[in-house]
């Protein structure tokens, strides 16, 4: 039998420090309290009244100074001495007496001090506990920037994206301010590290540039010559292919590497144009692959830059057409507002059944698809991660799910345009 939890899941650690400071000091109030019981009850028991004297002591008892009570003689109001047996009994009565009185002065004397001390230790110890409480808050407060501020790193659209931020902590040079500081210095080196690994690839990507263009323009001049032969220009046909191949590689790279940076300048774009006018773009090659295009683009305005905007959706759907069945496949392209404020575009397509273990590497750059993984692939195997970093860049976010009977359904939601008579979201 499963009982229901009463207790939260996470117990914080300013909680638990609270818990333990009241919990410590109810134990020594209760120690305190039990010794001061013990203390007044041998201090009550030691100091009780023994002796009653009812009468004239004899004259031994007075030149012996304050006899024990078994020694006196005791008389009765006339003066005259009374029995032994009265004396007695008279001496039993009194013990009884005196027994009965102590008893109940204990016995108040104890209830006062456990019901009063308890009300004193638990006020006490509620006040401890808020004291604690508020003091552990500042104590931990430094504990949760540093929480705070690894969060909105590690929730950054890219993965070097917000690593600029530092927690700067000031404060008494202690634990938790070593903990900021080798934070902040972790935190820049890894800055500088996705920043030298952007610019290299920018780099490398302008460099391999020049090579392939001088490449090109050779084999270019070696097949137009009239003593070319046909299998010169077969040969020549087929480095073409390779250095397009190469070149488009390089500037899905460099646009890689581009769109990893903030936008800065966010102008308003309405993504049924864009659907519109990529699928004019693409409509040759689906032509010549057999594929169908459909067009569902109603008006989704959102901000950014409308030539990433553009290329995502243009990787989406030259992905849709090239990794599709062949003659007879089709690629649908919407476009809408959604219900959350938030706008997207979906891109659907058939094709070959797609394992869903397989849809987040796809979004890795240089991963494809079974066969695809082929050096005479159709693609990079950069289009998908394009499309999230640009979608990041933007403050979107891009999810893919296999379609029942092969192929793939990709959704980017992206945030809305704000209304005119709000602030225009430029920058």
């Amino acid at each position: 039998m499963n009982l229901p939890r009463l207790l939260p899941r996470r117990v914080t650690l300013r909680a638990r420090l609270t818990l333990i400071y009241g919990g410590l000091f109810l134990v020594a109030g209760l120690v305190l309290l039990g010794t001061t019981y013990v203390l007044f009850n041998q201090q009550l028991t030691r100091s009780a009244p023994k002796v009653l004297t009812l009468g004239k002591p004899s004259p031994s008892a007075i030149a012996d100074g304050e006899a024990p009570m078994r020694q006196m003689v005791f008389f009765s109001k006339n003066g005259e001495p009374i029995t032994r047996a009265d004396a007695e009994r008279l001496m039993a009565d009194t013990e009884n007496w005196m027994r009965e009185q102590r008893a109940t002065l204990h016995e108040a004397a104890t209830t006062s001090l456990l019901t009063l001390g308890g009300i004193a230790l638990v006020v006490v110890g509620g006040v401890a506990a808020g004291f604690g409480w508020l003091v552990t808050g500042r104590m931990l407060a430094p504990l949760h920037r540093v929480t705070d501020t690894a969060r909105r790193i590690a929730a950054a659209p890219a993965a070097g994206r917000g690593l600029h931020e530092r927690i700067a902590l000031r404060g008494p040079d202690d634990e938790v301010k070593d903990l900021a500081d080798t934070f902040d210095i972790m935190v820049e080196r890894l800055d500088g590290s996705f920043d030298g690994q952007r610019r290299f690839v920018a780099n490398a990507s302008h460099e391999l540039r020049t090579p392939l263009t001088l490449g090109r323009a050779l084999v270019e001049l070696a097949m137009h010559r009239k003593s070319a032969s046909e299998d010169v220009k077969q040969l020549g046909e087929n480095l073409l292919e390779i250095n397009f191949r190469h070149e488009r590689l390089i500037n899905g790279l460099l646009l890689l590497a581009g769109s990893e940076n903030e936008i800065t300048e966010r102008l308003p774009v309405d993504l049924a144009d864009v659907v519109g006018h990529v699928v004019t773009q693409t409509a040759p090659e689906a032509a010549r692959a057999g594929i169908t295009v459909h067009e569902q683009a109603v008006e989704a305005p959102t901000t950014g830059d409308a030539l990433l905007l553009e290329r995502l959706v243009h990787n989406l759907v030259e992905n849709g057409i090239r990794h599709n069945t062949g003659e007879g496949g089709w690629v649908r392209v919407a476009c809408r507002t959604r219900d959350d404020g938030r706008v997207e575009v979906e891109v659907g397509n058939s094709g070959p059944v797609v394992p869903p273990y397989e849809i987040p590497a796809l979004f890795e750059p240089f991963r494809r698809l079974g066969a695809d993984r082929l050096v005479t692939a159709k693609g990079a195997g950069l289009g998908l991660s394009i499309v999230r970093s640009v979608a990041r860049a933007h403050g979107g976010e891009v999810t893919a799910r296999p379609r029942e009977g092969g192929g793939l359904t990709v959704t980017v939601a992206l945030p809305a345009c704000p209304d005119e008579d709000q602030e225009p979201g430029l920058s």
